[in-house]
């Protein structure tokens, strides 16, 4: 089933929160569903402050995109995620993913006593979730979006999660088409893309700031649009039709030049 697109910004904090808030206010007003910050500590604030703070000022749906699962025991997780639920009166999406590259570095820097194999992050995303749903109870259900690659990640994604999207760098059309193709027969689970790359600029905290836009469109990869917004336009609607992806999330840095994108598919 063909579901509506729907388009969301990766928005952390890296400027003073004057400048930040009016960039929140002009996401909001270009139509853009879902505001996301990253899990990078220390880097900014933590994400429960930004996300209830973006909440209360404007009519958007927040997200984390994405929890690191080893960077916090998986209750306190689900407590925060519940409570931003609850706080945003259901606006609220957990993303929640093994960690990204190079996590392992940054857990020994952090003084944690051990770094987990991959199953065992596995592990901690399927208790996060069952947490979660047993704050939620039986009246709320907070959305889960889970951000997987592996096989095993793929089975647990397709087990609890409402929205889900894959770890990808350079990955061609073809191979993402095979990793998607399960999920197109997966109920009412959402396939969502993250786009760190939009012609040349590459969106801080999305990707390594070393990638090469040029080798991504070489490779066509789809982690990459044109910045051309009809050209844009016309691409993800390709990538609907052959994949089934209908969320997009961009960088902040082009949601302005991207706003007549959402303005022309958001809803459709």
């Amino acid at each position: 089933m063909t579901k509506p697109f729907r388009f969301g910004v990766v928005a952390p904090l890296r400027t003073d929160p004057p400048t930040w808030r009016d960039r929140v206010h002009r996401i909001a007003d270009s139509g853009y569903s879902t505001l996301l910050v990253p899990d990078f500590p220390q880097m900014q604030p933590a994400p429960g402050p930004m996300l209830a703070t973006v909440a209360a000022v404007t009519d958007l749906r927040v997200g984390t995109w994405v929890y690191a699962s080893p960077l916090r025991p998986a209750w306190l997780t689900a407590w925060e995620a519940h409570s931003l639920s609850l706080v945003t009166e259901g606006r609220f999406e957990m993303g929640i993913g093994t960690g990204r590259p190079g996590i392992e570095d940054e857990l020994r820097d952090k003084g944690m006593p051990a770094v987990p194999p991959p199953h065992e992050r596995l592990a901690q995303m399927r208790e996060a979730v069952r947490a979660l749903r047993e704050l939620d109870g039986p009246d709320r259900h907070t959305p889960v979006a889970m951000a997987v690659y592996g096989p095993k990640a793929r089975e647990l994604a397709a087990e609890l999660a409402d929205t889900v999207t894959f770890a990808l760098g350079d990955q061609p059309r073809g191979e993402v088409e095979r990793l998607a193709r399960d999920f197109r027969t997966v109920g009412e689970v959402e396939l969502a893309l993250a786009v760190p790359v939009v012609g040349d600029n590459v969106a801080p905290h999305m990707a390594p700031p070393d990638t090469d836009p040029a080798a991504l469109r070489a490779a066509d990869a789809m982690t990459v649009l044109p910045d051309d917004p009809a050209a844009a336009i016309e691409e993800i609607q390709r990538r609907r039709e052959e994949i089934g992806f209908s969320y997009f999330v961009f960088g902040a840095d082009v949601a302005d030049r991207f706003a007549p994108v959402v303005a022309e598919l958001a809803g459709h």
